[in-house]
């Protein structure tokens, strides 16, 4: 009998003997074959498993050799193979080892940053209660406290950066302001709510601006002389008129596109500046130049990516402010027009902008409902405000009340809330009508009228009690509205025309 297997040819390591045929198999192979065929291989005659006979071969006799490793060369060929197998696996366990340390390497670099990060945030939270701490200790209440309603968001990623000289001038600005902001009254002979029930139409400046695109879009006026004004408008003109000669002073071109906001900044011992911003996205500034007695180009700020939706003065009047479609707004030194601060990118493009009276905070409506309130100190975001169930609308407009405790805006198409900044919570909610669409919000310097501007004319009403005192819709839908000098008269923009209320003469 062979001693080898008569399907492999090798000698088999779990030999079985077929008790028909008497020949010797490699048990897994003719296992395989009777599974597969239900015969002998050899012989051809039907086999079945159990006529297989397990060989018992002795226990110590050592298996035999494979036919390749029965000479020196074919053992050293083998071990050859295997001492190269062996390298190529310790160099692929080193190449693992090496990229397992970069990741942990990474990993532990990460978590370096993500603490520094959340360290800076804290820092910045606190900056951004004690802002508003300051603020509520000029109102004379208790400020928020930790975990409450105020919220901490993105815009705080980036603080600080502020030049040493215009952080100076804010908080000085802040100091001196909120020191007399608990003991200021209203000035004696300015308008009273009463006063203003009364007023009626007393005067209209006509065909304003260019016919084709018509349409004034913004309005500011003078604090040095009350019977100048500003106006910009969509043929892209910002105008500078005399009320009283009824002239145009002087008509400053530059933009591309419409005009979206404008204002003067007037300080004593500095030149007048006229500021425009304007869909096409750039800022200018104009001087008055005392030789010719005409204003001159003075600045062009190019910062911004998107379309400009707010430009307010600093209380100060040493800087400007500017909010951007582009998701950011910035700051800007108005004595060389540099750019001083420019927040990061917001998940929401910024829709308006207001700054608040003391000079700290800066104010920002979204396409989606919300105001944002940043310190404009450090950038920090002091707080969130989201009317409650309201469906996502646009803030086009938002304006801080003079004495500083509230912030009006729109908190649907057709209904302007008035924000406790003390709290902050909504204190009032003014329904408008279904068809009044809110343009602008704008309280006057005494902090008791609140006018609004929409389809349907201009509305004003007493803070506080909230009562309509006026409501003027005879030239239509009203863009733009301002308080004249102690609250006398009331400006607003429709179409070409500026309209003025007032008490009759």
């Amino acid at each position: 009998m062979s001693h080898f297997c008569c399907i492999s040819g090798e000698p088999p390591q779990d030999p079985v003997i077929s008790v028909k045929s008497g020949h010797l198999y490699e048990r897994r192979l003719i296992v395989k074959y009777i599974n597969e065929n239900g015969t002998d291989p050899i012989t051809g005659d039907k086999l079945e498993e159990s006529d297989l006979i397990t060989v018992k071969a002795n226990p110590k006799a050592a298996p035999p050799r494979p036919p390749n490793a029965t000479s020196i060369p074919a053992l050293l060929q083998m071990l050859q193979n295997e001492w190269d197998a062996a390298m190529l696996e310790t160099f692929a366990l080193r190449q693992q080892y090496n990229s397992l340390r970069q990741e942990l390497s990474y990993a532990l670099y990460a978590q370096d940053a993500a603490q520094r990060v959340v360290a800076r945030l804290i820092k910045e939270r606190d900056a951004a209660r004690e802002a508003l701490g300051s603020v509520a200790a000029t109102m004379n209440v208790e400020a928020p406290s930790a975990g409450g309603d105020v919220e901490m968001g993105d815009g705080a990623q980036e603080a600080g950066g502020l030049p040493a000289e215009t952080l100076k001038i804010i908080d000085e600005t802040h100091q001196a302001l909120s020191a007399t902001r608990k003991k200021r009254k209203v000035p004696a002979g300015y308008a009273t709510p009463a006063a203003v029930k009364g007023y009626a139409a007393k005067h209209t400046i006509p065909t304003l601006h260019s016919p084709s695109p018509s349409g004034i879009t913004s309005i500011a006026l003078s604090t040095t002389n009350p019977s100048q004004f500003l106006t910009g408008g969509n043929d892209k003109i910002v105008q500078l008129y005399d009320r009283d000669t009824d002239k145009v002073l002087a008509s400053l071109k530059g933009h591309t596109k419409k005009v979206t906001h404008v204002a003067l900044r007037e300080r004593e011992g500095e030149p007048t500046f006229v500021l425009s911003a304007s869909a096409d996205k750039i800022a200018k500034a104009w001087a008055h130049d005392e030789a010719s007695g005409e204003y001159i180009p003075k600045a062009t700020i190019r910062t911004h990516k998107g379309e400009l939706t707010g430009l307010a003065v600093h209380p100060s009047g040493t800087l400007l402010a500017l909010s951007s479609l582009d998701r950011t707004w910035s700051v800007h030194d108005l004595a060389g027009f540099d750019q001083v601060y420019r927040s990061p990118e917001a998940e929401d493009p910024y829709t308006s902008l207001a700054i608040h009276p003391d000079g700290v905070l800066v104010a920002v409506g979204t396409p989606g409902g919300t105001i944002q309130v940043f310190d404009v100190r450090t950038g920090a975001l002091a707080a969130s405000l989201t009317p409650e169930g309201a469906a996502p609308f646009t803030v086009g407009s938002v304006s801080f009340s003079e004495n500083g405790y509230h912030l009006a805006a729109p908190d649907s198409l057709s209904s302007v809330a008035v924000w406790d900044l003390r709290k902050p919570k909504v204190a009032k909610s003014i329904a408008l009508g279904d068809a009044f669409k809110v343009n602008r919000v704008r309280y006057d310097v005494s902090a008791n009228l609140l006018a609004v501007a929409g389809a349907e004319g201009l509305r004003v009403f007493a803070h506080k009690t909230w009562d309509e005192l006026a409501r003027f819709e005879e030239g239509g839908e009203v863009v733009d509205v301002a308080f004249g000098p102690m609250g006398k008269e009331i400006w607003g923009v429709t179409g070409r025309e500026v309209r003025i209320w007032g008490a009759a003469e």
